[in-house]
């Protein structure tokens, strides 16, 4: 009964075994399949189609021309610190800062109580001096007529004559100290030298000052002047008595340019040249202008536009230029060295060659070596 049931029981294990080993090799064949399917998807080559691009010829020039920018300052044709030639005490000020003066107009004035005294003591002395010199000239007089008769002896005539001499001094020397101190009075009230306009006032009344203290200072009315520091090799270019432009306030205005001063601003180790502004033109004591000359840079390069640069490393510059490459045409990348900005354009040497063209415009889309077609329109 036993070995009945061992032998039925084979063939349903057998059975089992069979059908498990044919799911296996079916999972087996299909696992394979379907590698062999995507190693043949991967081999596969797709063929790419050029990205069509807008391109620029290289061309290669000589130099370039740029435009180049000198500041400089407007300068009043006259502009003084004025101040008084003698000490004193400041009792008027009667001019405020902005306010126009004429010439001759009184700008401050000194106390001169002091001086007014000491003018009435030399003036009394004076007189006192004047009066015995001429005591001494009348007896002097009547000396000389009795020396003739031997009435008055030869020496006292001699020290009446040199007394008279003596006095005749000291009535010069207390006439010059009078004519000083009308000097000094008259140096006591401070008057505009020219015609102008008062940038600051320095010193308001009750003020000592000292001789040559600034009490303000005037800045003439007349026509302005440009004083523009200017490279030595621009300034040898320039020519007196010629007409060149001027930005002044935004406008450009031509001007005179007077003369080249000699010398060379340490600081700035330019040189100064002065132009003589029209009288129409509204221009401040010390207002910016600036001189625009054109000049020209040897340098061998081309001009590429701004679109066509890529941005490098380490402040380098690349471009895209087209490669023909059996039938088709790919992108190299070339190295450039930006020299000189003009609005869109730069102007640009490196490793380009003359007539190579270059991407123009929309490299974002573009990487070395991708193939790409021409469609500016150029030949």
């Amino acid at each position: 009964m036993a070995a009945d049931k061992i032998t039925k029981g084979r063939p349903r294990r057998a059975k089992s075994n069979f059908w498990g080993l044919a799911a296996a090799a079916g999972i087996i064949v299909t696992l394979t399949a379907l590698l062999h399917a995507r190693a043949g998807f991967g081999t596969a080559s797709p063929t790419l189609t050029p990205l069509p691009v807008a391109t620029v010829q290289y061309a290669v020039d000589d130099g370039y021309q740029r435009q180049v920018s000198f500041l400089g300052l407007i300068r009043a044709g006259q502009r003084s610190n004025i101040g008084f030639e003698v000490p004193g005490l400041v009792v008027s000020v009667p001019i405020r800062e902005g306010s126009l003066v004429v010439a001759g107009q009184e700008i401050a004035r000194l106390d001169t109580a002091q001086l007014q005294a000491r003018r009435s003591a030399v003036a009394a002395d004076l007189q006192g001096v004047t009066a015995e010199l001429e005591l001494a000239r009348l007896k002097e007089a009547r000396q000389r007529d009795l020396r003739d008769t031997g009435a008055v002896s030869e020496e006292t005539y001699d020290e009446t004559r040199l007394r008279a001499k003596a006095l005749e001094a000291q009535r010069l020397s207390a006439a010059a100290q009078l004519e000083s101190i009308d000097l000094d009075i008259t140096k006591s009230v401070l008057y505009a030298p020219y015609d102008g306009m008062v940038a600051e006032r320095m010193v308001n009344e009750g003020a000592v000052v000292s001789t040559g203290t600034a009490i303000a200072r005037i800045v003439s009315s007349g026509l302005r002047e440009a004083h523009i520091g200017i490279a030595v090799e621009q300034a040898a270019r320039l020519t007196p008595s010629t007409s060149y432009p001027l930005l002044v306030r935004g406008q450009q205005v031509e001007t005179t340019l007077r003369s080249i001063r000699p010398d060379i601003d340490p600081a700035t180790l330019t040189t100064t040249a002065v132009f003589e502004l029209p009288g129409g033109v509204a221009g401040l004591d010390g207002e910016p202008v600036a001189l625009t000359l054109d000049e020209t840079v040897d340098v061998a390069g081309g001009w590429l536009p701004i679109k066509s640069l890529i941005e490098g490393e380490r402040g380098l510059w690349t471009v895209l230029r087209l490669d023909n490459q059996g039938d088709s045409t790919v992108t190299l990348r070339e190295a450039v060295e930006v020299l000189h900005v003009d609005g869109d354009r730069a102007y640009v040497r490196g490793t380009l060659v003359e007539g190579q063209r270059v991407v123009a415009d929309g490299i974002h889309r573009v990487t070395p070596g991708t193939p790409v077609a021409d469609v500016s329109g150029e030949n």
